[in-house]
């Protein structure tokens, strides 16, 4: 039987979230801190409050993270500014590459030494960033890397928005070839359960959407909130009257095989995670992305494919279909090409826009969380991992 992991009750209390002790939280850092915050920041080290608006500038505006690039501010202010507005957030382990410089991936060691993932994925019109919200997951759905390793913490809002403005200056540069040099897109499914570090990833947000240079610019209908289906954080995201894509990351039509799927089921049921969906839709006029992770024999049955169409039937919602990309040793495979095809024919036939999910990243440990997992493995068997190893 699949252990239910411990849920809050409420999202006002996050970081109670799965988690037996409080980890130390990284030090302050700019992205943590609205303009007006960076101001009083910059006044109380002594420094005129227009200093904050050339640090907002460098790190959202030009994507510098490096203080001693800031050549435009004194030396001495530097080195002050830099030692409590900018400390060093993300470490590089690993970064890798494939689909011809498409797809990146990055591995970062934290603080705490805690591992996260992000990846930078390259189309002919856009470049999205697919970052992470926590260090691990709590949320125990057994065909997930991430959610086997379970959770070591929150991330911060800084440490969340620092991924994004890396990710940023790497698309900048020109080195996603075939793709315009400039990030357009922020999708939340990476590492964690975005809506279980809730205040955090919401500040994020709002960073990332903010006209530069308090923050990055983006278009809120270019960014996608991921939840396994935390009811009362989803209805608390529809007061917070953003636009964003929800994606909910459903899996299976009934309760039954959900319940295994993804634990957090056992707590909130199919029908209250899509009434509450729904609501979302109706609230923002967004479509709702319902991701389905199509698993060999297991979730994949044409029966199910006709229960999700008729629950969706009508609504303001897509399928996007994921071949699962399994994990090392998981008991878990893709769904045959043909079984896919099937499954995509019934939900188009009942009225649902379905679409597959484009495979990548196969080669560089492409799932969330494998790279983390590998990277930890190896460290537990005593073997050195070199500092930014670039697989081509």
């Amino acid at each position: 039987m699949t252990i239910l992991p411990v849920i809050p009750t409420s999202p006002e209390t996050p970081d109670a979230v799965f988690t037996r002790r409080r980890p130390a939280m990284p030090p302050r850092h700019l992205a943590d801190l609205d303009l007006a915050g960076r101001r009083a920041a910059v006044a109380e080290l002594g420094e005129p409050a227009f200093r904050a608006q050339q640090l907002s500038t460098h790190y959202f505006g030009r994507l510098v993270r490096d203080p001693a690039a800031m050549t435009d501010l004194p030396a001495a202010s530097r080195a002050k500014l830099a030692g409590d507005l900018l400390p060093t957030l993300l470490t590089p382990q690993r970064e890798m590459a494939c689909d011809d410089g498409a797809t990146r991936k990055t591995l970062w060691k934290l603080h705490d030494n805690a591992l996260v993932e992000s990846v930078l994925m390259g189309y002919p019109d856009r470049i999205t960033a697919c970052v992470s919200s926590q260090a691990g997951c709590g949320m125990a759905c057994p065909f997930c890397a991430t959610g086997q390793a379970g959770l070591t913490r929150n991330l911060s809002t800084a440490e969340i928005v620092d991924q994004v403005v890396y990710l940023a200056g790497v698309a900048a540069s020109g080195a996603v070839t075939g793709s315009p040099p400039r990030l357009s897109r922020v999708v939340f499914m990476g590492m964690g359960e975005p809506l279980a570090n809730y205040p955090r990833v919401i500040a994020a947000v709002r960073r990332l959407v903010a006209p530069a240079p308090e923050g990055l610019g983006l278009s809120q209908r270019h960014i996608t909130v991921s939840t396994v289906g935390l009811v009362p954080a989803m209805r608390r995201l529809i007061a917070e009257e953003l636009s964003v894509t929800l994606a909910l990351s459903l899996h299976a039509p009934d309760d039954d095989l959900r319940d295994e799927l993804v634990p957090v089921n056992q707590r909130w049921k199919v029908a209250e995670v899509l009434d509450a969906a729904f609501d979302y839709a109706a609230q923002t006029g967004r479509r709702i992305s319902i991701e389905y992770a199509l698993i060999r024999d297991v979730n994949d049955q044409p029966w199910r494919a006709d229960l999700l169409g008729r629950l969706l039937h009508g609504k303001l919602a897509h399928v996007n279909l994921i071949p699962l990309n399994p994990t090392p040793g998981s008991k878990w495979d893709a769904s045959p090409k043909p079984v896919e095809r099937e499954f995509v024919r019934r939900l188009r036939e009942a009225g649902v826009a379905t679409t597959v999910r484009d495979t990548r990243g196969r080669e560089i440990d492409g799932a969330c969380g494998q790279l983390a997992a590998s990277e930890l493995t190896v460290v537990d068997a005593g073997g050195a991992v070199a500092d930014a190893e670039v697989a081509r």
